[in-house]
């Protein structure tokens, strides 16, 4: 074995070395296949320091390589629907300032990719949004939550404006993802941010783009209603994709095959995922129904129950499965465990069956030179016949015991 100056072993001799390399070379591949989305670096300020992000802040954060942030606002009311898609800050800035249509009751601003500073920058100086909402916005591994913020460039006429974190679950490639959803409600307006390009509110633009759907004669608030239902539904075509893995894994699973295994262990790490982003949920869609907020009608409230009610049926079934998963791994365990059982068994009836033979063979193998069977015509014949008979009888006896 190598040793270096020290007198220490070389780690290239040491097996828990080589194992972690191992280890470490699989989780980078595991890495590699995960979707990957680019998010501006966190300020990492000292203790002490001001929470929040202040909108001068917002310029000295880097921007990522061909970064683009698609922009879409959407004006509606009782008498119709305008869509504008805006690629350009400054485009959006003249949007921002043109005076809306008499037709306008909501506008919904949707911006898809946090990747783009001046976009967000503009945004919040337009809409003032408060510091502890923009850092939010980025830093997007936040918990499902509500809350009120008050406009901060006058604090002594305060305008309450509802904040909402919440948690979009899609299936990607097989793979479950988990995306963060920010939402700001005002009197007439809706703004929401995602993290990346594509969601689940395809079915809320064409509401909004039929004549006389419910959307389009409700408030702001029924929006955000909306939106949040459309999030919370979305869930139950993965749980019906997680539904038809588990039959699936009941067949084969009593075969006890490895691979079978990693598949139930990745299951279940998804159902955890699901079950982790869901709860909070429940509680977010709870502090609504209750919260008496002046942008939060009466109507808009009554159909949070419905969201509720689906949030709560959304864990009940991620309980379920998850049971089903563990249930299914012990079923593994115990197939595994079964056919070693059976494996075990024969080698211990053949091992038993060649313990008395053994022994027989032992003593006619011994050297000694007074041994009068040796000498008899038949002896070879008569200890064959002796070997076949006890060798017969053990087995006819296992088998009247029912062991084979």
């Amino acid at each position: 074995m190598a040793s270096n100056d020290n007198g220490k072993s070389s780690s290239r001799s040491d097996p828990f070395s080589a194992a972690s390399r191992r280890a470490r070379a699989t989780m980078r591949q595991v890495r590699r296949t995960l979707p990957r989305i680019p998010i501006p670096r966190r300020i990492k300020p000292q203790p002490g320091a001001t929470p929040g992000i202040e909108v001068h802040q917002l310029a000295k954060l880097p921007i990522a390589e061909q970064a683009s942030a698609r922009v879409t606002c959407i004006d509606y009311g009782p008498d119709g629907a305008t869509t504008h898609d805006i690629t350009d800050v400054g485009k959006l800035a003249a949007f921002l300032q043109r005076p809306r249509e008499e037709s306008t009751a909501v506008r919904w601003i949707n911006v898809d990719g946090l990747t783009d500073m001046p976009v967000i920058e503009l945004l919040a100086r337009s809409y003032h949004f408060h510091p502890l909402a923009i850092e939010d916005i980025l830093h997007v591994h936040q918990r499902p939550k509500v809350e009120m913020f008050n406009h901060v460039d006058d604090p002594a006429t305060p305008r309450p404006r509802l904040f909402v974190v919440a948690r979009m679950l899609q299936l990607i490639e097989g793979r479950l993802d988990s995306e963060q959803i920010t939402m700001f409600l005002g009197t007439d307006t809706v703004l929401t941010f995602q993290q990346k390009h594509g969601d689940v509110w395809g079915a809320i633009r064409e509401r909004i783009n039929t004549k006389g759907s419910r959307l389009r004669t409700n408030d702001a608030s029924f929006l955000l209603y909306a939106l949040l239902d459309a999030v919370v539904d979305h869930c139950f075509p993965v749980l019906e994709h997680y539904s038809s893995e588990l039959e699936d894994l009941d067949l084969i699973v009593l075969a006890g095959d490895a691979n079978t295994v990693r598949e139930l262990h990745h299951l279940k790490h998804e159902l955890m995922l699901m079950r982790r982003e869901i709860w909070p949920m429940r509680e977010l869609i709870s502090s609504l129904q209750r919260m008496e907020h002046v942008e939060l009608s009466s109507i808009t409230r009554l159909y949070l129950r419905d969201v509720y009610d689906h949030t709560v049926q959304l864990l009940d079934l991620v309980e379920t499965y998850r049971e089903i998963a563990m249930s299914l791994s012990d079923m593994w365990v115990n197939a595994v465990s079964n056919r070693m059982s059976q494996v075990m068994k024969v080698l211990t009836i053949i091992a038993t069956i060649f313990i008395p033979l053994t022994f027989l063979a032992g003593v006619y193998g011994m050297n000694f030179e007074h041994m009068p069977e040796l000498e008899w015509r038949w002896s070879y014949a008569v200890v064959w016949a002796i070997f076949l008979g006890t060798a017969g009888g053990m087995l006819s006896w296992f088998r009247r015991r029912g062991w084979i």
